[in-house]
């Protein structure tokens, strides 16, 4: 039946051309193309420009382990609209330490956010629910314990709808973003302002070297790990493993992309219009960037991760920067952040930073 609800879809998905992207943009300075690309991804985050609001930290009372690390519950403004709860892991020693913002994944699994990542000391409740998705995900380490042990000052906090700050149920997510649609805002947005300040905030810690501060995610951990290298130089370096891909190549039947709930966190109206997603995460070259894919992760196709590899080689090569871009894909592995990649990982920070 022609006039059916495919066609314009599918007119519009041939119509992509993404006329602002390096290389096809008429701005030929790289300096100046990444001020407008990125003027252009905050214009869309339809979340606006904070004014300043202080990060007013209120510490916890800290919990100084075994492993050489001081625990300590923390909770901030990120924005001026909600205070945001997290934890800060610092080493043992003098500082200033080089610092990782970590940033946890989707999962579908709401009741923890930062405890995905770093394993909770005071909350007896949680903490078989992170052990299990440790073992799901993360090998049965916790990123950022080990971060920690290894040296590093780690900022984990929970993004909206997880942990202190849900849990929210999968089926809600959807109505959430349908909520700050109608306040001409967006969810995802919010989530990547604050994590922008977020970097802000720990880049300006005493503790920290703010020189050497990167950010690291797997999975949605990942889309936001590039997404705040891309609007935030606070970030020096940022490895982001399982979320990378060409937009076309991604919009294939069945993607979790197309299926509303989850995705709503990653959609900024609009942007696509202008942008693909690789393109965007090339507004932080010439930094140093990881990216890591498993070759049986049901979520990416093969052609998207290639197409978005060879783009973001083209940006780096074209800054002169290419040995400053790290991309691999590991072939027996899926969607996951096991712990021969966690290693891979750590030693490049170390590297880089």
């Amino acid at each position: 039946m022609r006039g059916g609800i495919t066609e314009p879809l599918a007119a519009l998905t041939d119509e992509l051309s993404f006329p602002l992207a390096w290389g096809t943009s008429p701005v030929r300075d790289f300096p100046a193309w990444r001020r407008a690309a990125r003027a252009v991804v905050e214009e869309h985050l339809l979340v606006g420009r904070q004014d300043g609001t202080p990060y007013a930290p209120e510490f916890g009372e800290p919990a100084a382990g075994d492993d050489g690390v001081t625990r300590e519950p923390v909770t901030l403004s990120l924005t001026r609209w909600a205070r945001v709860g997290g934890v800060l892991l610092t080493p043992h020693g003098r500082g200033p330490f080089p610092a990782v913002l970590l940033l946890h994944d989707h999962g579908s699994r709401f009741d923890i956010g930062k405890e995905k990542l770093v394993r909770p000391w005071d909350d007896e409740a949680r903490r078989e629910s992170a052990a299990q998705w440790a073992r799901r995900c993360y090998g049965g380490r916790f990123v950022g314990d080990e971060l920690a042990r290894r040296g590093y000052v780690v900022l984990c906090l929970d993004a909206p709808g997880w942990g202190d700050r849900g849990p929210l149920a999968y089926t809600g997510q959807q109505a959430l973003a349908a909520h700050f649609f109608q306040l001409g805002s967006s969810l995802a947005g919010l989530m990547a302002r604050e994590d922008a300040r977020a970097a802000g905030f720990l880049a300006g810690l005493d503790r920290v070297d703010a020189r050497r501060v990167a950010a690291v995610g797997f999975s949605m951990g990942g889309y936001r790990a590039w997404q705040t290298a891309a609007l935030s130089d606070d970030i020096a370096a940022a490895a982001s493993v399982c979320w990378m891909t060409g937009l076309r190549e991604m919009l294939v039947p069945g993607n979790n992309a197309l299926r509303g709930q989850s995705a709503y966190y990653l959609l900024h109206p609009g942007l696509a219009r202008f942008l693909d997603i690789p393109d965007v995460a090339g507004i932080a070259a010439p930094r140093p960037m990881l990216f890591f894919h498993g070759a049986r992760d049901l979520l990416f196709t093969a052609d998207g991760v290639r197409v978005a590899y060879d783009r973001l080689r083209a940006v780096w090569r074209s800054c002169g920067a290419a040995e400053r871009l790290l991309l691999r894909t590991w072939p027996d592995a899926g969607h996951v952040f096991d712990e021969r990649m966690q290693d891979e990982v750590f030693a490049w920070l170390d590297r880089v930073l």
